[in-house]
């Protein structure tokens, strides 16, 4: 008898519109009860795998599921947790075999970043060394835009767009109290070593010197007295200055800006604080008074002001997982190509799952002014679609509604516990 059920996980810092995935990836396998059985969910991603604790997905109603669409979040619990390598660990891999055969799954989709992709490929591999037949797909997702072999990721068109609004409202305010207050404000935005997200902020520059007027993108090597300079020049020119500056800002020796001096489960240099240090150059070089602001967790969590067209990627790759699937696909993440930037197309494709774990998509050398403080037209082109549309979630009382799960434990079938 085939193995026909479904393991479904999220994985690494969730979006806004990761849900979407699992709402595409739910609905679709729903659709195809002949030939799929249940949607199981790894409660905090594959971690659930490995204790084996999975949420069955057929407990919730359609209009629950449907209501994924709109819901921020991870809905089954994500986690930061990168399986070592076969050689390392191989017990790690056996009990996730030992798991998926006994719930008789034989579909793994597993949705997230680069990381995430190398835990899909890993799978693959061992379930192939083992002789145990599971089709193993990416589904991509991250806030950054750095996953290779896509034109774009799913959270990332979002978190653009709270980029770019965010900086123009606060410019606004600005631009009315310069003349007796704050000079100087500092938009601090998440992106470890690229600058897509900092990067967003320059569309809402609709004319020649409107804010923001300073980007700082990690692709620039961080020079403090040019940049000191550049934001002296622009209140003599404007009367203050307004700057996006990704978390991810390198020093000429190599170190970041904001390095907290610890690292998480990957292995990456925990940040937060760039804007706080630059706020202080300011302050004691220049002695202008000034604010900043550290978007974080509320920029990838804001799912009132997604964008449109992030939404629509979403749903559509994890339906495509399941798609792709279905007709024999493995080992493979669904991809977005783009075909035309005006109007904009965009059609799905794959991508072998070799060619983007652990991979990393920077941002082109075009994509920045000579001057390395804004974007140039090539980056308003690539960026402008994907934060164009809205797509609202329902309101009830002036807040809200989001999808609240039952998360329905699946009955356990082996008698062994597994310690992560």
């Amino acid at each position: 008898m085939p193995r026909n059920n479904v393991f479904y996980a999220q994985s690494g810092g969730v979006t806004s519109v990761i849900n979407a995935s699992a709402a595409g990836v739910i609905e679709t396998a729903r659709a195809n009860s002949d030939r799929i059985g249940r949607v199981y969910a790894g409660r905090d991603g594959i971690v659930g795998a490995l204790t084996e604790d999975l949420i069955d997905t057929s407990a919730e109603s359609d209009a629950a599921i449907a209501a994924l669409y709109h819901t921020p979040g991870g809905a089954f619990g994500s986690a930061r947790y990168k399986l070592k390598s076969l050689d390392e660990n191989r017990a790690e891999y056996e009990r996730l075999i030992e798991v998926f055969k006994a719930h008789d799954i034989g579909y793994f989709f597993y949705n997230g970043g680069g990381d995430s992709a190398d835990t899909c490929e890993k799978v693959s591999h061992i379930a192939d060394v083992m002789g145990y037949p599971i089709q193993t797909i990416h589904i991509p997702k991250t806030m950054d835009n750095d996953l290779p072999a896509t034109d774009c990721s799913p959270g990332f068109a979002s978190v653009a767009k709270y980029t770019a609004v965010s900086i123009r409202e606060a410019s606004l305010d600005l631009e009315s109290m310069y003349p007796t207050s704050t000079k100087v404000f500092i938009l601090e935005v998440m992106g470890r070593h690229t600058g897509w997200t900092a990067a967003a902020g320059g569309v809402a520059s609709d004319i020649e010197g409107a804010d923001p007027h300073i980007i700082l993108f990690p692709e620039v090597v961080f020079d403090r007295e040019r940049f000191l300079r550049k934001v002296d020049s622009c209140v003599q020119n404007h009367g203050y200055c307004t700057i996006v500056a990704s978390e991810g800002l390198r020093r000429p020796d190599g170190q970041f800006v904001s390095d907290a001096g610890t690292q998480d489960v990957f292995g990456h240099t925990q940040l937060g604080g760039v804007a706080s240090a630059l706020a202080d150059m300011v302050g004691n070089e220049l002695g202008y008074k000034n604010h900043y602001a550290i978007a974080d967790y509320l920029m990838r969590s804001a799912r009132h002001i997604a964008s449109e067209t992030d939404v629509e990627h979403a749903y559509a790759v994890g339906q495509a997982a399941v798609e792709y699937a279905l007709d024999g696909h493995s080992g493979v993440m669904v991809t977005i190509e783009r075909e035309s930037d005006d109007p904009y197309r965009w059609r799905l494709g794959s991508a072998p799952l070799a060619d983007v774990a652990n991979g990393e998509q920077a941002m082109p050398d075009t994509f920045i002014s000579d001057d390395g403080f804004h974007i140039t037209d090539a980056a308003r082109a690539y960026l402008t679609p994907l934060i164009t549309g809205e797509s609202h979630p329902p309101y009830v009382d002036g807040l809200p509604q989001y999808a609240r799960l039952t998360k329905q434990p699946v009955p356990r079938q082996l008698n062994t516990d597994f310690k992560v």
